[in-house]
């Protein structure tokens, strides 16, 4: 017989404690997880950082992933990209009346494997339950917090002209697989989403170079956003190839029928990197070696030219201004 969250595991008695113990305690439960009011930690020497995100994919379990393994990915890239080692996570879950224990199992799963790949401890943690139609099944918020890795400070205004752009795979995926999973559209083909812990991704280009000037994880908006919102903080232009950005096929075909621009659609588990031209192919190389990031490519530069502005080779070899992004691209994504 299947059992479901109630009301009374939120409210803090022996249905609350069972909980716990044989669904969060029992995944994500470590020497640092504490049933105390706060988790008493030992504080690294040098810089830390901190990111905090919330998690309302809808649907929650899609080709790929789940909210879950999508919430502990989300925030360790964040930490990544300012070039910090993930340390400790806490997470929050609003969990909707008469959501199945079996799922919430599946999710506190999978956010256990993903963190035991990046070697981060879940430290602590709170549940909520929330009636009937309060919630969409299931949110989750994590917060990280990470060490900051010597002599290593990207950023997004560091962006200099000469410097090559990098994604570290194929665009596009995470948030084409969310708009198939809905089914609105009732296309049927077979595309999964690039969610992945990157860490380790970017720990491997730190060992190239610590010349690495930016590092942002293209989530909503796409690599497209994310172009945009570099050309703006360092005050420079962009100017990419459309041939070499790497698109998976079905995706390509995807965006065909429905009109989309790839760059704009969400990825989960890639990111942009920019690097001074003499170590991008140093760079490269190394991404190919590694699991998520086969397929990495240059597919651009920086510019003097066109300040905040995005300008895009196209297949045809003519040139355009890449549309700024504006309005709802593709919402809950993330």
């Amino acid at each position: 017989m299947e059992k479901y969250v109630t009301l009374a595991h939120g409210a803090g008695g022996q249905q609350t404690s069972a909980l716990i113990h044989d669904i969060f305690q029992k995944y994500l439960g470590n020497p640092d997880f504490t049933a105390d009011d706060a988790a008493v930690l030992t504080s690294p020497s040098g810089q830390l950082a901190m990111s905090t995100d919330g998690f309302i994919v809808s649907p929650s379990f899609f080709p790929g992933g789940n909210i879950g393994k999508l919430s502990v990915c989300g925030t360790v890239n964040d930490l990544a990209c300012m070039g910090a080692k993930p340390l400790y996570m806490t997470c929050a879950f609003q969990i909707e009346e008469g959501y199945p224990l079996k799922k919430l199992d599946e999710v506190v799963q999978s956010m256990a494997k993903t963190a035991k790949e990046v070697g981060v401890h879940f430290v602590a943690g709170d549940t909520k339950v929330a009636g009937k139609g309060q919630v969409d099944g299931i949110f989750i918020t994590t917060t990280g917090v990470g060490q900051i890795q010597p002599d290593f400070h990207p950023q997004g205004n560091q962006a200099k002209p000469g410097d090559k752009i990098l994604v570290t795979g194929d665009v596009g995926r995470h948030g084409c697989t969310i708009l198939l999973e809905r089914n609105d559209f009732q296309i049927q083909t077979d595309v999964t989403s690039d969610c992945a812990p990157l860490w380790h991704t970017v720990e491997a280009m730190s060992q190239v170079t610590k010349d690495i000037h930016v590092i942002r994880d293209a989530t909503r908006g796409g690599v497209g956003t994310v172009l945009y919102e570099i050309a703006d903080e360092s005050q420079v232009g962009v100017k990419i190839d459309q041939e070499a950005v790497p698109v998976q096929n079905h995706v390509k075909g995807v965006c065909g029928m429905l009109g989309l621009e790839p760059l704009y659609l969400a990825c989960e588990g890639r990111m942009v990197v920019i690097v001074p031209a003499e170590q991008a192919q140093a760079i490269l190389d190394t991404l190919h070696t590694l699991p998520y990031s086969q397929n990495a490519a240059i597919i651009g530069e920086v510019t003097q030219d066109h300040v905040g502005k995005v300008v895009m080779k196209t297949s045809i070899g003519s040139e355009t201004l890449l549309p700024s992004p504006s309005g709802e691209l593709l919402p809950r994504i993330c």
